[in-house]
């Protein structure tokens, strides 16, 4: 059984993070709801450590999708553990233009991969519409994925919840609501290009 228990460092919150963890409290407030998580999403905090660029193994691709800006990429994603976009900063992206563009279409999605390495971390919509999951990142403030649309093979969630990818990149957090896990994250944190 998961833990209800938070194990955050309240005194290091930026007021940023503040918002995010009240915009999760409502979850806490019906009780512990924190979804069953894959066991390779566990993460450990080594994956963390101090690399060539911050935490991340290289500066983050430039330039990269949807006219993200690379100065605030890198800050986000490299020199950052507990920090967060503004709220809806990622409605002032191209990237609801390509979700308007890719909702036309019959059973597609968008590939999010990681501003650093360009390796892919989420795939959306998956199992459910182009307007949920347009609706539930508006709502919240950020782009908000659940279990079927992480990649495992590139993402993984620490213990006290911040969402990493394989290359040491911050990219949010999971916070879970009464659906289950829910993974809300800086835009600037995937929109990387593929580099396969």
């Amino acid at each position: 059984t998961p833990s209800c228990r938070s194990t955050m460092n309240f005194a290091t919150l930026s007021l940023a993070n503040l918002i995010v963890l009240l915009m999760g409290a409502s979850s806490l407030l019906q009780g512990c709801t924190r979804g069953q998580m894959a066991p390779s999403l566990k993460g450990l905090q080594q994956i963390m450590s101090p690399k060539e660029h911050g935490t991340c193994v290289a500066a983050p691709q430039n330039p990269l999708r949807w006219g993200v800006d690379h100065n605030k990429a890198d800050e986000m994603s490299c020199f950052n553990r507990h920090m967060a976009e503004f709220p809806g900063s990622w409605e002032s992206t191209k990237l609801p233009a390509e979700m308007a563009n890719q909702s036309a279409a019959e059973n597609s999605t968008i590939i999010f991969y990681d501003s650093v390495t360009g390796k892919p971390l989420f795939e959306a919509p998956k199992g459910r519409t182009w307007s949920d999951f347009h609706r539930e990142s508006t709502v919240h403030g950020w782009p908000s994925f659940r279990d079927d649309e992480v990649i495992v093979e590139n993402v993984r969630v620490l213990a006290d919840g911040e969402v990493v990818s394989l290359s040491g990149a911050h990219l949010g957090f999971n916070l879970p609501n009464g659906r289950g896990n829910r993974y809300q994250i800086n835009v600037v944190s995937i929109a990387g290009k593929p580099t396969d």
